[in-house]
């Protein structure tokens, strides 16, 4: 992806893929769900929701390895999964100026 705006549709996109891989992370899924309090039923419901993708980015973006460990296996930029959430449902960013 460049450095362009992402769409909503292209976000869910990244976040599916998110989601993907999480699923394949045996040692970072049960930190997900930990701090989520998902269980793994509720990930497959809620992963055509918007909201639960920006959730799952907002949780993919606390820590630079997962940034990039991600998006080294997807074939992304850096910047990708944070512009993707900013694209999704409550991912504006705030300005306390």
């Amino acid at each position: 992806m460049s450095k362009t705006q992402i769409s909503a549709d292209q976000a869910e996109v990244i976040g599916l893929k998110a989601l993907a891989w999480l699923m394949g992370n045996d040692e970072l899924l049960p930190v997900f769900m930990g701090a989520s309090g998902i269980s793994e039923a509720d990930l497959r419901v809620r992963a055509a929701e918007p909201e639960f993708l920006g959730s799952l980015l907002d949780f993919l973006t606390m820590d630079d390895a997962w940034v990039i460990a991600f998006c080294d296996q997807a074939g992304l930029t850096y910047e990708t999964p944070l512009m993707a959430r900013m694209a999704l449902p409550g991912g504006n960013q705030v300005h306390w100026t």
